[in-house]
């Protein structure tokens, strides 16, 4: 090895090349290489406060961190693939800067409860961030159903044409979805926002540290509450991937509804030609590849959720270097999540409707049979009667190749005597749509509602996000002085 690892000491000679290649983490946790400085700083920081490190150390490892960080940005930082992970190459380069001091630095910490806090900070920002890209999408959603409240198109179950609803009504379905998403990664925020550093190994250190001091200056809500858990804890990752996992599903869910619309079956939308393909060999193609490629990558968070509670079930307390395992597919999981939402929102920003193919469709499926039943429900007949009833005019309608808005009143009335002329009211698509005015319902009124609503929990989530992402970057421009 072109240096020593921190470990070294007590082995006579260097790993094995191989072992080395095998070991090594550098690859994916250089990522972290920004919260291993952050988090650096607020350890030194804490030490000096508890004089447990002379002043003078104290200010040249800082000023040693801080120009470290300023590689990182700048992309100058060369890390050394000899050396196992970012946190060793960190540490390497800051003792070449202030010399023995930098190994001061370690003092009361170990690699794995230094390694867990690096990794809560990024999951916690990538947390964040998801939060915002659902909100994103749901203000793109809102907007189109508020425009599209009263633009009737087929419900379906089982794909079968069910009862007429709004095109608004749907969009906000896929908006309420993504609210329980987005509640969902800020229970998982809350829960995580505590800071192991200072646990050291797994037991705890004899130094007096401060370890609430240490969890403030990293903008964290305090610190874990024991040292073996807090080493070996990765709840937070399986949280972080489980809400990753049901986002991703219900875009899918969408993705796969407009691909499905965007044929010519159906044509309801019509994608932008920005988010879609045309084909090598079929020149009229039009492929809506972004929708197919969001679906698709739905798969990648669901592989890595199983795969980390396979890497989790059999591990004994505490730290065990399966652990270096969790951070790649984690990793994935969220970066495809906040791709896959900005791509979704410029999507829907961007795709049309053809509503009058969705209204021509809802003459279709007798999609206004529940409401015929409805209608003899409020005349006085019971339910199942009345579902008997309309299944006859149904099936009777399907012989003749008629709806049930084409039968006259005659007809009407020979299936039940209790049917009048306002039956034509009750059974128009626009009628049933309107009808629908109870709490969630489908009528434009509802669907008002509805996106005020939505728009309501959007703007709480914002309010809170802007406030731990203030927080978090006041306590960088206090640990950077």
């Amino acid at each position: 090895m072109s240096k020593k690892a921190l470990w070294s000491g007590r082995f006579e000679k260097g790993m094995d090349e191989d072992v080395l290649n095998f070991t090594s983490s550098l690859a994916i946790d250089s990522r972290l290489a920004f919260y291993d400085v952050m988090g650096s700083l607020a350890h030194v920081k804490m030490l000096g406060e508890r004089e447990i490190l002379p002043s003078d150390d104290v200010e040249l490892i800082s000023n040693g961190l801080r120009t470290i960080l300023r590689d990182i940005e700048d992309g100058r930082l060369q890390l050394d693939e000899s050396l196992e992970d970012v946190h060793t190459n960190i540490e390497q380069r800051l003792t070449e800067i202030v010399g023995p001091s930098g190994g001061r630095l370690h003092t009361g910490r170990s690699r794995n409860d230094q390694v867990s806090t690096d990794f809560r900070m990024y999951v916690r920002d990538s947390l964040l961030e998801a939060v915002g890209g659902i909100g994103a999408l749901q203000r793109t959603l809102v907007k189109r159903a508020e425009t599209e409240a009263e633009s009737v198109m087929p419900g379906y179950t089982h794909m079968q044409h069910a009862q007429p609803v709004t095109l608004g009504f749907h969009l906000m379905a896929h908006a309420f979805r993504l609210d329980r998403d987005a509640d969902r990664l800020m229970d998982a925020y809350r829960r995580m926002n505590l800071c192991p550093l200072g646990s050291a190994a797994m037991a705890g250190t004899t130094y007096p540290i401060d370890r609430k001091r240490s969890a403030d200056l990293l903008a964290f809500d305090g610190p874990t509450e024991n040292a073996m858990d807090s080493v070996s804890d990765r709840d937070f990752v399986l949280d972080a991937v489980y809400c990753s996992c049901t986002a991703s599903i219900h875009l899918s869910s969408l993705c796969e509804e407009l691909i499905m619309w965007s044929s010519p079956e159906f044509s309801f939308v019509e994608m932008d030609d920005a988010y879609s393909t045309g084909s090598s060999i079929m020149p009229q193609k039009k492929n809506p590849d972004i929708a197919e490629l969001i679906r698709g990558r739905s798969g990648r968070p669901l592989g890595a959720m199983s795969g980390l509670m396979a890497l989790l079930k059999s591990l004994p307390m505490a730290y065990n270097r399966d652990l270096q395992e969790d951070k790649e597919p984690a990793m994935e999981a969220l970066d495809n999540l906040i791709s896959s939402l900005r791509m979704a929102e410029k999507m829907m920003a961007t795709l049309k409707f053809n509503t009058v193919r969705m209204r021509q469709m809802t003459e279709k499926g007798f999609i206004n049979a529940t409401d015929l039943a409805d209608y003899l429900v409020v005349k006085g007949m019971p339910f199942r009667k009345a579902h008997e009833v309309v299944a006859t005019a149904v099936r009777n309608c399907i012989e003749q190749g008629k709806r049930l808005e084409d039968l006259t009143l005659d007809e009407m009335r020979s299936f039940s005597d209790m049917i009048d002329e306002d039956v034509f009211d009750v059974i128009n698509v626009d009628s049933c749509v309107e009808r629908r005015r109870s709490y969630g319902g489908t009528s434009p009124h509802c669907v008002l509602v509805q996106a005020t609503e939505c728009i309501d929990r959007v703007m709480r989530r914002e309010s809170a996000v802007d406030e731990a992402n203030r927080r978090i970057d006041t306590a960088w421009q206090n640990l950077l002085g």
